[in-house]
């Protein structure tokens, strides 16, 4: 089993956006001293639920200061990007890091991050699969030339991920899923997926369970199937007292859910619909590892047993407060670790 942390720069309420950005680097560059697997960065639009609008930019910030640490992004949103610059950002990642970055990627939502970036809605709605493909193709093949909504002529991929002193293929590629739709996506092209904070044990036993049906459909063998290291986002919140960790993030949470999540603004005008903040919180403190060492070793260990996932992105920012995240984290390491091993 593998953990790590899951990186936001969530901006609490009467923070700053500078402030929220320094507690994201405090996390993830503490993970590694803590003993933990990993860090994962998010990747966010004008809304404060996450400040960070490059999870490639900050992942390359954090593979400079790390030694060991590996580094995803959780995720890059493809429809507001080109393919091909994705794709040479991860292999030079790859590359420099000595293989130390995983690319992760999603459809992101209907937002007007679409309209800003200039994709518009189509490229949510229908060219995510065509965007994928060619990203896979470029970190895997010498030459590439584009089609469809991506038009070039073959041009030459520089740098080829594949070609490193340290042997192996290029950047491990993970793929968010919300839908049956994206679990098929991934299935088909035998990419591991990353799955949303909001999901409980059952429904990802289901998922995974689809996803190597699926998997098995498209060719992929028996190894494929069985390796495939799937993660998990959630919430970790470690105290003394199992109350006392719920407690610290009912105060905190809702309010940063009902700024950031209630920022979001359509491409399109179509309606949305929000949590409530308050019951949001409640569940996330119910599916993931809130409590005292031993309640969230147990929580974590339950999850890998009910489902298969190996690897779990875990929110250590959700009281809010730097000293508390970093306290949190360096728990997550010295107290709960051990309890896995």
């Amino acid at each position: 089993m593998r953990i790590g942390t899951f990186v936001l720069g969530a901006q609490f309420p009467g923070q700053g956006q500078g402030e929220a950005l320094h507690r994201a680097v405090r996390t993830a560059e503490l993970s590694e001293p803590a003993g933990l697997d990993s860090a994962w960065i998010a990747e966010h639009h004008f809304v404060p639920y996450g400040t960070c609008p490059s999870a490639l930019t900050l992942a390359a910030l954090l593979l400079g200061r790390t030694r060991t640490l590996r580094v995803g992004t959780a995720v890059t949103v493809l429809p507001t990007a080109h393919p091909v610059a994705v794709g040479e950002q991860a292999a030079l990642l790859h590359l420099t890091s000595g293989g130390r970055f995983t690319l992760g990627v999603g459809r992101g939502g209907p937002w007007v991050d679409l309209e800003v970036f200039g994709a518009g809605i189509e490229a949510y709605e229908e060219g995510f699969p065509d965007s994928l493909d060619l990203l896979l193709r470029w970190l895997s093949e010498p030459r590439v030339a584009g089609g469809g909504r991506f038009p070039f002529r073959e041009v030459a991929v520089v740098p080829r991920p594949a070609e490193t002193l340290f042997g192996g293929p290029g950047p491990e590629v993970v793929l968010a899923c919300t839908s049956p739709k994206s679990v098929r996506l991934a299935a088909e092209r035998g990419l591991p997926m990353l799955l949303g904070m909001h999901v409980g044990d059952e429904e990802k036993a289901e998922v995974l369970a689809l996803w190597r049906r699926l998997a098995r459909e498209a060719g992929h063998g028996p190894e494929t199937v069985a390796t495939a290291a799937h993660v998990s986002a959630g919430v970790a919140q470690v105290a003394d007292e199992g109350a006392e960790a719920a407690r610290v993030l009912l105060k905190s949470m809702p309010g940063w859910f009902r700024l950031g999540l209630g920022a979001h603004v359509t491409v399109d005008g179509r309606a949305r619909t929000m949590r409530d903040p308050y019951a949001y919180t409640e569940l996330l403190c119910s599916l993931h590892p809130v409590g005292t060492p031993r309640q969230c070793a147990d929580r974590l260990a339950a999850t890998a047993e009910r489902t298969g996932i190996s690897r779990f992105a875990l929110l250590a920012e959700g009281s809010g407060d730097l000293a508390a995240t970093e306290e949190n984290v360096r728990r997550l390491g010295a107290e709960v670790l051990p309890l896995l091993r």
